[in-house]
């Protein structure tokens, strides 16, 4: 009836109203406006309705009193910190012994046998190579060429053996009796000096087996070679996609412990002289020599002439930290020199030493080694009064690593350059192809190593920072360029089928906005592919004295011979001294199994722990972000702690306080410490923000470079739930007669999938519920223990290196030693107590609601919303739920198998948060719609959560959250009811009755959650009505509140060749045919090549040569000789902007209701078209009803955007980052001298060009390249 009166009174005023500007001033009549109790009284009987149906449906009174019995614990942070920091410390000494055993076994073994001859017919297990023996479909994904002339070289295959997946090993089939062996693509598996450690290596299987069954937690084990190969426990088969580019002695954990810290100056010639291939090759050796280097590490490139100019401008006089974003910026620098003018040695070394000498006084850079690399052609002469000036007169602080580049060299200069090294403690290495250029820049390696080989004593432990698995950082680039390639094509392909489509304008406003939104930050799926973990690793070093050295010596500058050295010993053998590095050999950690040791439970929700390295950077952080669409980001390694602890400041980007800097500071340092700050934090995929007070706990982990920190909210982190004493598992279960607590959890449950609860290392379960399970029935049985943790076994380390007598003492120092009996199993006590009496005490959750339902309006409820899922989370990580009523069969995924995380779930989290606002209300979500991922109204839901805290009297802490989730179509249906109807007044306008009043329900960060139009819908309210945001905000409803994405991806646009630009002249086609030509030609020719370098001794980088002129770093990607003509047959409109990855800093504003004052803030009336909205807060509730007067134009007014926009710096972020360096702790291990070092003689490797058919194939390539160019 009131519906019928509200209609017609609404027809009467339609026709008495005249044509008028909305814009302008209304003057309202009585009955066309809404009152401002009528919004009021909307709002609360909305918020009374749902608040106790909320009450009804989830049962919270009989939850809370569930936990009567619960006791109330202060949370001590600084106990707790120093606790986990314990059990970190200890599984961190479980790794390093058994890195202790590969390493002492290794030295061994190679001392005794790797002089041993190698059978032509040895077998071994080749990664890349073998096959699984009962896998029919087992194909390698980078197979060895098929080569015309293979039959010449009677090589045996690899063994082969049979695989199975093993869940420890991330379900990667594996066999645990046997290791394997990697070898590069550039490594020849039979040169001798490779095939011989692989055959005296396969020793390290039984301390591999062994180390496994004494700690079952051990992930990979690995022994990396100094000769390339990586013989890795246990077995696998290599699958690189779509190219192996892996190559140990450039990973961190070999780089870092084969060599302390270093600074690094390369000078790269760039005289006239230093074209075409020759420039080719100074730069791919200034690209391997960066390879090389890592966080510890710091660097100078620059090129000279007759001036010394650095390579990327903003890094002048000064060196840079080595991390993957500066290597980058260097990289790229590469393409920008030009060879011109005469070679200015003497200004470009003393520039070199001058800069390492202020380094060095000064205690900056790396703080240990120091080098300067020389990549050249020749030098008039060897310089020698700079070297007795800068470095003769220090002890020779300095080392220098010369590379003479050309085929045909002068005897004077190698004279000289070959002197520049020797007399200052580096290398000398000539190098004429580029194929060889990765082997011989890696001799620098091994020459930094001596100090630490000669010591002998010494085996430092490296910790790395974070990394992904096996995947090179490099394969970032050729990812993001094969998906450009894949859409140039589908352009291609679209325009070709519908040419006048494809170039409408409708057509390219849709695809611009497709790339707009695949260049979005946050949804960062697929990050599972990649595991990130820590390595630690130890050096392993070539026991022996003295060896004979053979070297290749020029003659007359005609020909090549090899020459041994000797030296006459007191013993009267004649040997040269050496000290080399066997390799280094080192275990995986994986992050995820740090992090189960956090106990995460014991932290409380929204409270976490995080760890930070030496250097400022995230090893640990919930809110690492390494992964951007699936591929790493270009600098994910080197994510500083105050990028994301954001503090609650309003200072611009990068501007940070001295208040947090501080604080870095003492974290850095490793002392133990606490403190409050102010912060701010994001949620939901960077799309809410919350703010308040944390307390920090901080303390070092000891004998390493990590720090491990501990965040906990200042208000309900500072207590916790416990069970009481009485309540011991076992103690129940014995006193039931046996009856296991599994009874407790019989339907709809689920745990925190990332939760320790119990893990057995020999049995493999389908899910977390089913392992509990499992642990449950043990525990009631009679005789049940609970492990006790891990503990390193004890390490015996060999005395009497200098003595390796043959006999009885050698076959037992080659035994294994006796394997360490083991647990079976590991379970977290305090973790499993509390799971079971929340178990116990919420079993009746799973019960029908009508069995306990008292409410006469239970009926009509559960009519009005449908099908209702009740669920309720606990501290413990333990998910239950239940439909009312009942369902046979879900369509969807049941509500504990999507949301499993427990206190990790946004709505447990906010839930949490907003009791502090009001106890009593429920937080109400949909899930939000971007123009990325838009939101189907259809099958949205609602999901409303509510904390139940339990207290003592004084202290309180969150013991649980319930809540329930419906179908929004329900939700609205309900408001649209509600908001239709006057109470006190027979005629009145309402939302619904007329279209000149909009009403919305938004949420406490802007989203809308019901709207009359049901596409707005999860939208952000002030994209839909920005002049009501812009007003809300202006009174203080609403906070802006400014956060920064330091991690996040921007995209450049890549500099390319035009093609227009090249004239078809007569002669350019006679190019182009001579370019067909030669190709063809070559393409014969160098399998037989290929062939021939296989059955030397000579390593091959196959990838070195064929991408010099790409723009990409990545070595694995061809680029067609045909691309730019193929490109001329299509219009401008149809190529895309080819871009490249790269880190940026971003910004965005997100909102938050003002709690404060707000009743105040929010009864205001209408002021015509200058306030023309109502805003309420629906009680009990985090919704905002905001009624809008339609008939007032819409305002295009500014608003700060809450998509990420990219902060625009003067400078480059690499280079804003290098002006403003943030201090950094340098590791605590350095070894750069030794007394002995002086008698090694060897420092120089030349090429041995007449040994090798390559060359022929390769000038060819080259020459086809440089006509391209």
């Amino acid at each position: 009836m009131c519906y019928r009166v509200c209609v017609s009174a609404l027809f009467v005023i339609l026709l008495s109203l005249d044509s008028r500007d909305c814009s302008s001033s209304i003057q309202y009549d009585v009955p066309s406006k809404i009152s401002f109790n009528t919004v009021q009284a909307w709002a609360v009987k909305l918020g009374t309705e749902l608040y106790h149906f909320g009450e009804f449906i989830t049962r919270k009174k009989e939850v809370q009193d569930s936990f009567k019995s619960a006791q109330i614990e202060s949370r001590d942070g600084e106990k707790l910190v120093q606790s986990m920091a314990d059990d970190i410390r200890a599984m961190m000494e479980l790794k390093i012994s058994a890195v202790k055993r590969i390493v002492e076994a290794a030295e061994n073994m190679a001392f005794d046998k790797q002089n041993e001859p190698v059978n032509e017919d040895f077998q071994f297990f080749n990664s890349k190579e073998m096959e699984d023996l009962y896998d029919d479909m087992s194909l390698t994904t980078t197979p060895e060429p098929d080569f015309t002339m293979e039959n010449w070289i009677n090589r045996p295959a690899s063994k082969n053996m049979h695989l199975q997946q093993n869940h420890h090993f991330s379900h990667i089939p594996v066999n645990t009796n046997f290791s394997s062996v990697h070898v590069p693509t550039n490594v020849y598996a039979w040169a001798p000096e490779v095939i011989k450690g692989i055959h005296w290596s396969e020793g390290l299987d039984t301390h591999f087996i062994n180390n496994y069954q004494s700690d079952p937690t051990l992930s990979w084990q690995y022994f990396g070679s100094s000769t390339g190969f990586m013989r890795h426990y246990p077995a696998m088969k290599w699958r690189a996609d779509p190219v192996d580019i892996y190559d140990c002695r450039t990973r961190a954990w070999y780089m870092e412990a084969a060599a302390s810290p270093k600074d690094v100056v390369i000078l790269v010639d760039r005289s006239g002289s230093m074209t075409g291939q020759r420039r080719d090759i100074a730069k791919h050796v200034v690209t391997n020599i960066l390879d090389t280097l890592g966080n510890n590490d710091f660097v100078s490139v620059m090129t000279f002439a007759d001036t010394v100019e650095e390579i990327v401008p903003c890094f002048e006089d000064s060196l840079v930290q080595a991390t993957l974003a500066n290597l980058r910026e260097l990289k790229l620098g590469l393409d920008n020199f030009e060879t011109m003018e005469i070679a200015n040695f003497s200004a470009a070394l003393t520039k070199a030493f001058e800069l390492l000498e202020i380094y060095r006084n000064n205690s900056g850079g790396a703080n240990c080694n120091q080098a300067i690399m020389l990549v050249t052609d020749g030098v008039p002469y060897n310089y020698k009064e700079l070297f007795e000036k800068y470095n003769w007169k220090y002890d020779t602080p300095v080392r220098v690593f010369t590379y003479l580049i050309g085929r045909e060299v002068k005897v004077a200069d190698v004279r000289e350059v070959k002197w520049m090294a020797c007399a200052n403690r580096g290398f000398y290495v000539h190098l004429s192809t580029l194929a060889e250029v990765r082997e011989r820049v890696l001799e620098h390696v091994n020459v930094l190593a001596r100090p630490l080989v000669l010591q002998r004593e010494k085996h430092p432990v490296v910790w790395t920072p974070v990394y992904a698995n096996v995947t090179d950082p490099k394969v970032a680039d050729y990812l993001w360029e094969q998906r450009e390639r894949a859409e140039q094509k589908e352009r291609f392909m679209s325009q070709r089928r519908d040419k006048v489509l494809f170039n409408s304008e409708q057509e390219q406003n849709r695809r611009w906005k497709i790339t707009q939104m695949k260049q979005g930050q946050y949804s960062e799926l697929g990050n599972s592919q990649y595991q990130l973990m820590t390595s630690v690793s130890m050096p392993v070093y070539d026991l022996r004295h003295n060896e004979n050295i053979t070297e290749n010596v020029l003659i007359n500058e005609a020909y090549w011979v090899s020459v041994t050295k000797e030296s006459v010993e007191e013993n009267g053998q004649k040997e040269m001294r050496i000290a080399r590095l066997l390799g280094v050999a080192g275990t995986d950690v994986p992050l995820s199994e740090i992090q189960a040791l956090m106990t995460p439970y014991k932290i409380g929700v929204n409270g976490y722990a995080f760890m930070v390295t030496n250097n400022g950077y995230i090893l640990i952080h919930p809110d690492l972000r390494p992964v951007f669409q699936q591929i790493l980001k270009p600098s994910y390694n080197s994510v500083d702690m105050i990028e994301v602890e954001l503090f609650d400041d309003e200072r611009s980007p990068r501007n940070f306080s001295k208040e947090l800097t501080a604080l870095r500071k003492e974290i850095i340092d490793q002392k133990t410490g606490n403190k409050i700050m102010n912060v701010k934090y994001h949620m939901e995929d960077m799309k809410r923000v919350s703010r308040g007070k944390r307390h920090y706990f901080w303390t070092g982990i000891s004998d390493s470079q990590f720090t491990l920190v501990v965040s906990i909210p200042e208000n309900y982190g500072r207590h916790r739930i416990t069970p009481p004493p009485t309540d011991d598992i076992h103690r129940l279960s014995l006193t039931s007669k046996n009856i296991s607590a599994r009874q407790y959890l019989s339907e709809k449950w689920s745990v925190h999938p990332d939760w320790l609860y119990c893990r057995h290392y020999e049995r493999t379960f389908s899910s977390p519920e089913e392992e509990l399970s499992y642990f449950l029935e043990r525990v009631a049985k009679p005789g049940w223990r609970w492990p006790a943790k891990p503990r390193p076994p004890e390490h015996h380390k060999n005395k009497g290196h200098e003595k390796h007598n043959e006999g009885s003492e050698v076959r037992e120092r080659n035994k294994a030693p006796n394997v360490t009996p083991r647990n079976e199993y590991y379970c977290d006590h305090g973790l499993m107590q509390a799971l079971v009496y929340d178990a116990r005490n919420t079993a009746w959750f799973n019960k029908s609601i009508s069995e306990s339902a008292t409410d006469e309006k239970a009926a009509e409820f559960i009519q009005r919303f449908g099908f209702i899922t009740a669920f309720l989370a606990t501290h413990s990580g333990l998910t239950r739920w239940e439909t009312h009523p009942p369902k046979d069969h879900d369509d969807k995924n049941e509500f504990g198998k999507q949301w499993p995380r427990a206190i990790d779930e946004v709505w447990y989290r906010r839930a949490v948060e907003q009791h502090y606002v009001d106890p009593l209300s429920f937080v109400y979500s949909v899930e939000l719609s971007t123009e990325k991922f838009p939101l189907n109204v259809s099958n949205a839901m609602v999901t409303a959560a509510h904390a139940v805290f339990h207290g003592d009297g004084h202290r309180k802490a969150p013991a649980a959250v319930v809540g329930f989730q419906f179908k929004h179509e329900r939700l609205a249906e309900w408001f649209q009811n509600i908001t239709s109807n006057c109470e006190h007044s027979k005629e009145c306008i309402t939302c619904n009755v007329t279209d000149n009043w909009d009403c919305y329900l938004v949420d406490s960060n802007g989203w809308i959650i019901v709207s009359e139009d049901s596409s707005q819908t999860g939208q952000f309210f002030g994209k839909v009505r920005p002049d009501i945001m812009m007003k809300l905000v202006e009174e203080e409803v609403f906070k802006t509140v400014h956060i920064i994405d330091y991690q996040a991806v921007c995209f450049r646009e890549k500099k390319i060749t035009n093609p227009a630009s090249m004239i078809l002249t007569p002669l350019e086609n006679l190019r182009l045919i001579m370019v067909w030509l030669i190709a063809t030609s070559v393409w014969f020719y160098n399998s037989i090549a290929l062939s021939l370098a296989q059955a030397s001794s000579y390593t091959f980088d196959y990838g070195a040569y064929q991408y010099e002129n790409d723009e990409t770093d990545d070595p694995t990607m061809t680029k067609p000789a045909t691309t730019r003509l193929l490109e001329r047959d299509f219009e401008k409109l149809v190529l895309i902007n080819r871009t490249r990855p790269t880190p940026c800093d971003r910004e965005m504003y997100l909102y938050q209701l003002e709690y404060k004052n707000l009743d105040e803030k929010l009864n205001k009336p209408v002021k015509e078209c200058d306030r023309p909205f109502y805003a309420q807060l629906v009680n009990y509730t985090n919704m905002l009803l905001v009624v809008v007067d339609a008939m007032c134009a819409k305002q295009d007014v500014p608003i700060y955007p809450i998509d990420a926009t990219e902060v625009q710096y003067n400078e480059s972020l690499p280079c804003l980052k290098h002006m403003h360096p943030l201090y950094r702790k340098t590791p605590n291990s350095c070894i750069r001298n030794h007394t002995e070092e002086s008698n090694i003689d060897m420092c120089g490797r030349c090429s041995l060009i007449g040994k090798s058919f390559l060359w022929i194939p390769l000038s060819v390539v080259f020459l086809i390249q440089y006509f391209q160019c």
